[in-house]
């Protein structure tokens, strides 16, 4: 007998759908000393290659900044009390899809 096992690869581990990004990030204003939130809406519930950065450097999860998952497709990132050291250019990236904000 032979059985079909769609959306296996060769070597028999699932292959992730292409995940892309539904709903980018927007630009903020934010005041010194605030906190602001950062949400991008991907494709798929439990997306893997996912990443945040803040000036070309990646951003962890920790007191400072907290990356979560809402609703398995709706990823967001906190930052905690801003600073004048974080202003710049935020960066979600899923896969090899970005978006900038």
């Amino acid at each position: 007998l032979c059985f079909p096992f769609h959306g296996l690869t060769t070597d028999g581990l699932f292959a992730e759908p292409d995940v892309t990004i539904v709903s980018g990030l927007k630009d903020m204003v934010v005041f010194e000393g605030d906190d602001v939130t950062f949400r991008c809406q991907v494709s798929h519930e439990n997306a893997r290659d996912v990443e945040w950065k803040l000036q070309d450097v990646a951003l962890q999860n920790n007191e400072m900044n907290e990356i979560s998952v809402e609703k398995g497709k709706i990823h967001t990132l906190t930052l905690r009390k801003v600073t004048e050291q974080d202003i710049g250019t935020i960066t979600f990236r899923v896969g090899p899809h970005t978006s900038t904000a």
